[in-house]
This record gives structure tokens, C-alpha cells and sequence, in this order.
């Protein structure tokens, strides 16, 4: 019985395949030099959670039984957000404070980002990601807008079992061109 918390779950390795490539794209320089997102701990939280955010964005739509792989996803996010604090020095009694404080912020950015998608007004994604990703209201993130309508208008036309065999892959990131 016991011996089952140390097995790996089938899913596992899909889940890591969207993770890495959620990773993967979210670490991309070009939002860090040429979209103005800042490379701090934090700036690199904002982007693991925007491109976590595109992809179960795609999810939700799924039936429920579909939509595990959204949950699965989401808690191999915070798997590695605990990971990450512990590696980076933050104490055992602090973790679960400050986990729970990134969940705040995941679920306020998720929100943000689904409203915004759905609106009329261009505007309102702009705002957000300046508000959240650039924590400045108001600067400029016509060109990360762009991408973030980009990716999930991609996502939209990939199948549910692509993202079921971890085999998705993000558009280019923004070039560094205005909008």
C-alpha cells in the first residue's frame, strides 16, 4: 500500500512534457529584454504563469474527465514553486505562506487573463499584463498582448490529445517588433 506514493503516476511524464515546455517558453530572453518583463524570481513567476495560464486556458473548455490534465498540470506548477522557494533558501515554516500567496496571485492572474481574453476591448489584456507581468500600469505590452492573443487562438486549433501526449508546442515568442 504504502509502496504506491512512491510509484510515478502514467500521466506523469505528459505532465512534465507540458511543464517543460511551458518552462521552456516562459524562459524565453526575448520577453525579458524586448517586452520589458523585469528577470527577477518574480518576473520568471509572472511567466511560468502567463504560458501556464495559455495552455489551461485551452483546457477548460474540455469535459471534466479532460480537464484532470488541467489539474495535474496545475499541481505540478506548485510542486515546483515549493521546490523553487525551498532551493532559493525559504525556510520550511515560511514555504506554506508563501505558496499560498503565489496560489493568490496564480488565481487573480488567471481571472484577470480569462476576462480580458473574453472582452471586447483590446485594452483590458494590455492593462492586465502591465499591471501583473510588468508591474506598471500603463507601460507599454501591445507586443505581449499580441502573443498571449496569438498563442491562444493556436491553442484553440490544437486537439485535446496533443496536450494528452505532452506534444504542444508554444508559437515564436514576440520578436521584439511593436505590434
Amino acid at each position: 500500500m504504502i509502496l504506491g506514493l512512491f510509484r510515478r503516476k502514467k500521466s506523469e511524464p505528459t505532465i512534465d512534457s507540458l511543464y517543460g515546455t511551458i518552462v521552456a517558453q516562459a524562459r524565453q530572453p526575448v520577453f525579458f529584454t524586448a517586452c520589458g518583463v523585469p528577470d527577477t524570481l518574480w518576473g520568471r513567476f509572472e511567466m511560468v504563469v502567463l504560458h501556464a495560464f495559455l495552455v489551461l486556458h485551452r483546457l477548460k473548455g474540455e469535459s471534466e474527465e479532460r480537464r484532470a490534465l488541467g489539474q495535474a498540470l496545475f499541481d505540478r506548477l506548485f510542486l515546483d514553486f515549493d521546490r523553487g522557494l525551498r532551493e532559493v533558501g525559504v525556510s520550511d515554516t515560511k514555504v506554506p505562506r508563501k505558496i499560498r500567496q503565489m496560489g493568490e496571485a496564480f488565481y487573480g492572474r488567471i481571472q484577470a487573463y480569462d476576462e480580458a481574453l473574453a472582452a471586447e476591448d483590446p485594452g483590458r489584456l494590455e492593462d492586465a499584463l502591465a499591471r501583473n507581468v510588468l508591474s506598471a500600469p500603463g507601460a507599454d505590452t501591445r507586443e505581449l498582448a499580441a502573443y498571449v492573443r496569438r498563442t491562444a487562438a493556436h491553442f484553440a486549433a490544437v486537439p485535446y490529445e496533443s496536450f494528452l501526449a505532452g506534444e504542444v508546442a508554444f508559437p515564436p515568442p514576440p520578436n521584439g517588433e511593436p505590434a
